[in-house]
């Protein structure tokens, strides 16, 4: 038998109300929501893509090394719900939600989602203010539509968003401390290509 934390005495209240709010909203509104919420994480890809392809010439090192601050923070963030074991509040409370809930032992503390999100919108700060200012929109919307969908509470995306915000912070920050050390060294690698505009 598997003992998980559960987070209903925590925000329990709150997140019953988002999930009654998703019940009596147009189903418009929550079709946009729930595909959002489950396809949404390739637009932060397309945009860290399109952050490479600006910087190229002049900071393709520091776009280069946003998805490794991405990869970190859903690490850190993967290495939490492995500690807290939080059963998803789908399985806890009674309530019908949009998305299925998840299976036992898929923990909900904290939102991978929200994590990856939050963790791209900072590294493109890094990269590109325009396109972090428009990853940190898209982050917020898909932190609210994991609770919306029924598949976390509330403290789930506010903590998987400040870890996504602090891992990939540290991680941009040291890694462009070391900018020209790593150009120097990939330039001899087969990701030369990646570093500057044909």
């Amino acid at each position: 038998m598997t003992f998980a934390f559960g987070g209903a005495s925590i925000d329990g209240s709150a997140y019953t109300d988002v999930v009654d709010l998703a019940g009596r909203s147009p189903s418009w509104v929550d079709t946009a929501v729930a595909a959002w919420s489950a396809y949404g994480l390739a637009v932060f890809a397309l945009l860290m893509v399109l952050g490479w392809w600006q910087a190229r010439r002049t900071g393709a090192v520091t776009a280069l090394a946003a998805p490794v601050a991405v990869v970190l923070a859903y690490g850190v963030d993967a290495a939490l719900k492995l500690v807290v074991r939080e059963d998803r509040p789908c399985r806890n409370l009674r309530v019908r939600t949009l998305e299925a809930c998840p299976a036992p032992g898929d923990w909900s503390f904290p939102s991978n989602h929200s994590a990856i999100a939050a963790a791209t919108a900072v590294a493109l700060v890094f990269v590109s203010r325009r396109l972090g200012a428009v990853a940190a929109v898209a982050a917020l919307a898909m932190a609210a539509s994991r609770a919306w969908v029924g598949v976390h509470y509330p403290h789930d995306v506010a903590v998987g968003v400040l870890v996504g915000v602090l891992v990939a912070s540290a991680a941009m920050i040291l890694l462009r401390r070391w900018a020209r050390t790593l150009a120097r060294h990939l330039s001899a690698t087969v990701l030369r290509p990646l570093l500057a505009a044909p």
